[in-house]
């Protein structure tokens, strides 16, 4: 089974057509030429930036089926699915289409115990039956957690042969980086806020909702930081930071969305309309991201 190149995977949004539940294949074909452009190593789509929940697995399997042949990167897909039935049926899809790996979280909505958990990789892994490497995707904040137990079980087992952990706890992280060095796994991390500590540790990657608006500033990070450029790094470090405050203030990924908006991306709409207080902020965030933008972007020409 072949390993997943290292470096920064972009976590696409889904465009949305307007009015629709159906995914907008051409300007979803733009996003992934504008990512591939930016010298990521790899895209992450369908997962929790691209608000896979919304979409159908016919919808979802007609973008995967078309994506990886037009990325110039390789492309991880998020199989997540309510039941095991689901994510089977998705990782077959993924692997058919090239995609170079899958994301694969719990079920989401019920809540499940570590044994049910378990229980459901096992059943994944031999149902599914796909040569291409699976990487768990913990996300506690949208459903069912990972336990760090459980991953290091499954990840030792073989049952998968990676994470993306984007659970924001840099206890739970350190656990992983510390089994790392006694067992070999893909691990990538998936909150930004832990991005320098993170890399610093010498994971294998990571996979950035804030890369699909801002890929420049990440990669540049990454070099950065990897490159043992700290002046330069700790720069960047802290236009990350201002970027994630402001994020921080809308409902995921609200404000990647309409980041990436302002870089030339007709993404659709958001999927649930903004209140009367929300619409003013985002109109003060939109005018903060263009000036701040025009600042970052030289600078991440340093790295």
């Amino acid at each position: 089974m072949t390993s997943l190149p290292k470096g920064v995977y972009a976590a696409a949004i889904t465009p949305r057509r307007l009015g629709l539940q159906d995914i907008n294949l051409g300007v979803m074909w733009e996003l992934i030429d504008f990512l591939s452009e930016r010298k990521v190593a790899g895209i992450a789509l369908l997962g929790a930036t691209g608000e896979f929940v919304h979409y159908s697995n016919s919808e979802r399997m007609r973008v995967m089926g078309l994506a990886p042949k037009r990325s110039r990167v390789p492309m991880i897909v998020n199989v997540s699915h309510s039941n095991l039935d689901g994510a089977v049926e998705l990782a077959g899809a993924a692997e058919a289409s090239g995609a170079a790996g899958v994301l694969l979280a719990p079920p989401y909505f019920f809540r499940y115990s570590p044994a049910d958990i378990l229980a459901f990789y096992y059943r994944f892994r031999d149902e599914a039956d796909i040569p291409i490497p699976t990487l768990l995707y913990n996300l506690p904040q949208f459903g069912n957690g990972i336990p760090v137990d459980v991953s290091l079980q499954l990840l030792r087992e073989g049952v998968v042969q990676g994470i993306k952990d984007s659970a924001g706890s840099w206890d739970d992280f350190s656990a992983l980086v510390a089994a790392r060095r006694e067992s070999e796994f893909t691990l990538t991390l998936g909150n930004d806020g832990l991005f320098t500590p993170a890399v610093s540790e010498g994971i294998d990657g990571v996979i950035s909702g804030c890369a699909c608006a801002v890929p420049e500033l990440i990669v540049a990070l990454d070099t950065a930081i990897r490159g043992g450029n700290t002046e330069v790094a700790a720069k960047l470090q802290t236009r990350l930071t201002e970027f994630i405050a402001w994020l921080d203030r809308f409902p995921t990924p609200v404000g990647v969305r309409e980041a990436a908006c302002l870089r030339g991306m007709t993404l659709g709409p958001n999927s649930s309309p903004a209140s009367a207080s929300q619409k003013a902020l985002l109109d003060d965030y939109r005018n903060w991201f263009c000036d701040w933008l025009k600042d970052v972007l030289p600078e991440c020409k340093l790295a």
